[in-house]
């Protein structure tokens, strides 16, 4: 744990009726959740659609589903994938494996049957389970893989019997279903862990290997990144000191998905160990997310810009009192000022008393370092570091630590930055390094600043910065104007190519619903841009799109703008 001095680290004046560092128990994921259902026995664990489970159910859920595994062969150290979307199964397999001390390895469904084959090669997994949705994808592709055993599931397994029906009409009858002898459906497969006459019993430690995401990392390229019990749990303490909304019975809307750190960490982790409600869903459509909103009526609502946009121009909840959110977590994506306040004016309109709490982080650092606090606002702020979590700004490529407002790289210390990138030990000392305070920091690729009181400013990927006529170009600061144009929804700025200027800067431009591409909306728009960007800043050109693509995660998907033959 680092040693601290309060005038060193000016963010701690705001902290109030927090602690700056805590105690983390050297106990797995499993053991805290377990700590949490004794704790809360009646309480709702989580929903999936009109299915409700309690704590007390969810636990045995668990315990039965770690007996399965054991049955099957899997052991402390075994490598287990989970290629499904948020459901109860798989929330239910991951804290299983996790008593059983296993290393799960969480994968997106919607992969690409290459993306999923070099996950799975790159583990060198024995075991998986996988729901229908992804099923099609790894037949292809098994035999190329080293999975010897399958467990199958359906998304709609712990649905009401109503949804389920609706599930397979409009989706459920067109998927694949296994007729193979050795896959493993998931009903047989919780039979054979009652049969399983030995104890499961949790012998893992916080600084166990527990999870391996997937992230381009700061070079872009696929990496496994292995994260710790410690990691995980570090993370959700500290979180829960910082938000001060999390807690019993309260409900928080998990839609940010399983694969991801910010939906296993700091909404799924963080909820079940505080003894919350859960409201899982595989899926949200964004444009139906004011229906979502209203039929579950959350009290945290954790999710990327993009989704929290939609509400400001929803129809359906112009009227609707929305008292009953108690706190809204952006983080995944920058979120602008102008939709900062637009969203803000928008709760306050609607009786809701919180504000939108940005917060950032990575998958290296398990997905959040830094959020803003609950007495506190400051717009293109992503706030402060949370409890023994550390940031300071640096020089790229060095460990020169800059002044307040200069801007440099973000480099992250604490008990949440990952054990390393796996069988990539070249990469992992690239980004974890050893400064000459002898504490290891995550080199972020990220670019941002501190103001004076410890608030920090992202500005954009390292790699995402534009050098146009030797002028270092954010391209963050230039979608914040053009998104400000009142015919403007959303934009995306990249940089392209330019045989003397080294890159120019194109804008793509995504119209409101209401206006119409004309010359004159494009004349107005370039005349805004010449007015409040300066000139070396001005894009080159201008594309009109009728959405900005998005990642499996729902980010900008830069890359494809980049390769786009417009």
């Amino acid at each position: 744990m680092i040693k601290i001095k309060n005038n060193k680290f000016p963010w701690f004046k705001y902290y109030k009726d927090m602690k700056s560092t805590l105690k983390y128990p050297d106990i797995s994921m499993y053991e805290l959740v377990r700590k949490s259902c004794i704790k809360y026995p009646s309480n709702i664990a989580y929903s999936y659609y009109k299915t409700k489970v309690t704590y007390k159910s969810f636990l045995r859920k668990i315990d039965l589903c770690a007996c399965s595994y054991a049955k099957i062969g899997v052991i402390k150290g075994s490598n287990v994938t989970i290629c499904s979307p948020n459901t109860p199964e798989a929330i239910i397999s991951f804290y299983a494996l996790n008593k059983i001390g296993a290393v799960v390895n969480m994968l997106h469904p919607l992969s690409s049957e290459e993306e999923i084959k070099f996950a799975l090669n790159l583990t060198k997994c024995e075991y998986l389970f996988i729901s229908d949705i992804a099923y099609s994808k790894f037949k292809n592709i098994r035999e190329k893989t080293s999975v010897k055993k399958v467990i199958y599931v359906s998304v709609s397994e712990s649905m009401d019997p109503i949804t389920k029906i609706g599930f397979y009409i409009t989706k459920g009858r067109k998927l694949l279903r296994p007729l193979e002898d050795d896959i493993i459906p998931y009903n047989r497969f919780l039979a054979m862990g009652r049969f399983y006459n030995k104890k499961v019993v949790d012998k893992n430690k916080g600084n166990d290997v527990s999870v391996i995401l997937h992230s381009g990392g700061t070079t872009g390229t696929p990496k496994g990144i292995m994260l710790t019990n410690m990691n995980f749990n570090s993370l959700v303490l500290s979180e829960l000191e910082i938000n001060k909304v999390l807690g019993s019975k309260v409900s928080i809307l998990a839609i940010m998905p399983i694969f991801h750190g910010f939906g296993l960490g700091c909404t799924f982790h963080a909820c079940l160990t505080s003894g919350g409600h859960a409201i899982i869903l595989p899926s949200v459509e964004p444009k139906k997310f004011d229906e979502t909103l209203l039929k579950y009526r959350p009290n945290i609502i954790a999710c990327v810009p993009s989704i929290l946009e939609t509400l400001t121009y929803s129809k359906k909840l112009k009227n609707e009192d929305l008292s009953f959110i108690k706190c809204i977590v952006c983080g995944g994506d920058t979120l602008s000022t102008a939709l900062n306040k637009k969203i803000d004016e928008f709760l306050k309109s609607h009786n809701s008393k919180t504000k939108v709490r940005t917060a950032f982080g990575m998958t290296e650092s398990t997905a959040g370092v830094t959020m803003m606090p609950l007495e506190e606002t400051r717009c293109e702020s992503i706030g402060i570091p949370i409890p023994d979590s550390f940031i300071k700004i640096v020089k790229p490529g060095t460990e020169e630590e800059l002044k307040p407002l200069e801007i440099g790289e973000i480099c992250i210390s604490g008990p949440t930055v990952m054990k390393g990138y796996l069988n990539e030990e070249k990469e992992t000392n690239l980004v974890l390094k050893k400064h000459k305070d002898k504490k290891v920091w995550l080199h972020s690729g990220d670019l941002g600043y501190m103001d004076s009181d410890g608030f920090i400013y992202f500005k954009s990927r390292l790699k995402r910065m534009i050098v146009s006529s030797g002028y270092n170009i954010y391209p963050g600061q230039i979608e914040e104007i053009i998104s400000s144009h009142p015919y403007v929804k959303t934009c995306a700025v990249v940089g392209l190519p330019h045989p003397y200027k080294k890159e120019v800067i194109k804008a793509y431009i995504v119209l409101k619903d209401n206006i119409e591409l004309t010359s004159e909306v494009k004349k107005s728009i370039k005349s805004y841009c010449e007015k409040n960007i300066a000139s070396y800043s001005l894009p080159y050109a201008y594309g009109y799109r009728k959405e900005i693509p998005k990642t499996l995660v729902g980010k900008v998907a830069y890359r494809k703008l980049l390769n786009d033959e417009e």
